[in-house]
């Protein structure tokens, strides 16, 4: 390890300069309370940022202990340190200091949600934050001087203010605390759904619209959530204390209302309930199954032997259902695809909108069903299978319904909304079902278990380019895996994790192994051994985000070259 006057010498020599004499830079000095790390060098000032990364003693950077020794505690302070040291960039920066990216410094950017992210990660002996930054130049000159500001002034401020609990005054200190406290409550929150057999709960008073479609933010003056009286329920959390609001049960409920009236905010806030968010977002007491996914119609993506013979069989060439492939799937076959593939990656909650699914998967009417009949109709719909999912299989659904009204009568429970304003109209949509005749009509038939029975052979080993843009696009390669209707990623250094994480399986299957065995084995070395043990510290392309298993599985699943076989 080298020492800060060495960085200094190192500086003076390459002043003025050709840009690649910056590789000289690349290493390891020691400042006074932190050690300074130079991961990667960028080639000249238009490519991406060089990497840099803080690294901390645990001694030094003086955190409480309680606030990092469990996961959720400690996942809760990376994340006010990374938000406070992303206000503290903000407050710093000078703009450009030459040619292309020269000066900016920038890292992970955090939204509404708290995630484990590589940008700042704190272990038993240290804590280290990740950042980028353009190595100034003029052209393809070295600027020194400037350089030797960013090294020697700025980044030190930065360091101060951030790295060290002694350098946080009173009041972020408590907002700190107030973070921590809150993910307690989250955690137990959490604890209690699976206690009291629910599969989501929405607190009174929780704000749900967001601020606009392009922005997370909550918005201003927005009806506030206020839960029907027969779904209330009191829940004790140890700091919060008593919280009060609309418990959701096991089973299949249904959500039904006018357009514009909070149906699809409802089940977008029950969405993002997967995730933990931060204290003022409006959601931070919303919460849903973990593995809670949410189900769609996707024409044209690739399906790579899915059985989906519970929802599609005899197919008019023949084609083989229970190992099921397409490379250009219609919205019937790809939600059906959709829904298998989230049972095989364990989800215990499916979430669906009638405004983004295939008609003909979700209902067949009486009027068609007479015309065509079930021997000519090769779709079962999932009108037909869902009590038998719920009963076989204990997956809970979710559903918002503005015309199917036949789902009212497979329900357990049925809420109205009105003005953003929560109904439970169960008993009248139960009563309305009888009068139409349809109560009754979709038994609770056992369904038989599709076979989730996929594996991953070897690829041909070799060094590939991986790369991610923004949520919607991993690519490998020269492929481009289309995941922008996994609806619930929210932020873009998800899929720079999937990116990563798709590669790792690709160089770790050493023979044929089951899907569901390899992404296990890769998230328990995970959470032992944290993201840097899949994802090299210094890698390219920007910031991390831990991925759920389920989006993982997503992405395999949509990744035509993979050798996935039965």
């Amino acid at each position: 390890m080298q020492s800060a006057a060495d960085l200094r010498s190192l500086l003076n020599r390459i002043d003025h300069r050709g840009y690649p004499a910056y590789k000289d830079t690349k290493g390891t000095y020691r400042f006074p309370g932190y050690v300074l790390s130079i991961d990667h060098v960028q080639g000249d000032p238009f490519a991406s940022p060089s990497r840099l990364r803080f690294e901390v003693k645990k001694e030094t950077h003086g955190f409480p202990e309680e606030y990092y020794e469990e996961k959720h505690r400690r996942l809760a302070l990376e994340d006010q340190v990374l938000r406070r040291f992303l206000r503290q960039l903000r407050q710093l920066d000078k703009g450009s200091m030459g040619s292309g990216k020269s000066g900016r410094i920038t890292t992970c950017p955090a939204n509404q949600t708290v995630q484990e992210r590589i940008a700042v990660v704190f272990s038993k002996d240290r804590m280290e934050l990740r950042f980028e930054m353009g190595f100034p130049a003029r052209g393809r000159t070295i600027m020194a001087k400037e350089m030797q500001k960013l090294v020697f002034d700025i980044l030190p401020e930065l360091a101060e203010s951030c790295l060290f609990y002694r350098k946080w005054d009173t009041k972020s200190k408590s907002f700190l605390e107030k973070a921590v406290f809150l993910a307690d409550d989250q955690k137990e929150l959490r604890r209690q759904l699976k206690e009291k057999g629910l599969t989501g709960f929405v607190a009174n008073g929780a704000m749900l619209p967001r601020e606009s479609g392009i922005s997370d933010r909550p918005m201003r003056d927005a009806v506030p959530f206020i839960s029907p009286e027969s779904l209330q329920i009191e829940i004790e959390l140890p700091h919060k204390g008593k919280m009060i609001g609309m418990g959701i049960p096991k089973g299949i409920t249904v959500i039904v209302g006018g357009g514009y009236h909070g149906k699809s905010t409802l089940l977008k806030a029950l969405e993002q309930g997967v995730y933990n968010h931060i204290a003022g977002d409006g959601r931070e007491y919303v919460v849903a199954d973990a593995t809670g996914m949410k189900i769609r119609a996707e024409d044209g993506r690739s399906i790579l032997h899915t059985d989906i013979s519970l929802f599609i069989n005899h197919l008019p060439a023949g084609q083989d259902t229970v190992d099921f492939s397409s490379e250009n799937a219609s919205g019937s076959t790809s939600q059906a695809a959709n829904l298998i593939e989230a049972m095989e990656a364990g989800a215990e909650l499916l979430l669906l909108d009638e405004d983004t699914s295939a008609t003909n998967f979700m209902i067949r009417d009486k009027v068609m069903a007479k015309l065509v009949s079930d021997e000519k109709e090769p779709i079962t719909t999932l009108l037909r299978h869902i009590r038998g999912i719920y009963k076989t299989m204990g997956i809970s659904f979710i559903i918002v319904v503005g015309s199917s009204g036949d789902y009212l009568s497979v329900a357990d429970f049925v809420l109205q909304m009105d003005h953003y304003k929560v109904k439970d109209v169960t008993k009248e949509a139960k009563s309305i079902c009888e009068e139409c005749g349809i109560a009754g009509q979709y038994p609770e038939n056992e369904i038989t278990v599709p076979a989730f029975s996929r594996k991953l052979k070897p690829v041909k080993p070799g060094r590939r380019k991986i790369k991610s843009m923004g949520t919607d696009t991993v690519l490998i390669d020269r492929e481009a895996i289309d995941v922008r209707y996994l609806e619930q990623l929210s932020e873009n250094g998800q899929t720079t994790a999937l990116a990563h994480m798709m590669s790792w399986i690709l160089d770790n299957v050493k023979a044929e192994e089951d899907i569901q065995h390899i992404i296990e084995r890769m998230y328990t070395i995970i959470e032992k051994r944290g993201m840097e043990a899949i994802i090299p510290a210094s890698c390219s392309g920007g910031h991390p985000v831990l991925p759920r298993k389920q989006e993982l599985y997503a992405c395999l699943s949509r990744y035509r070259s993979a050798k996935i076989v039965r």
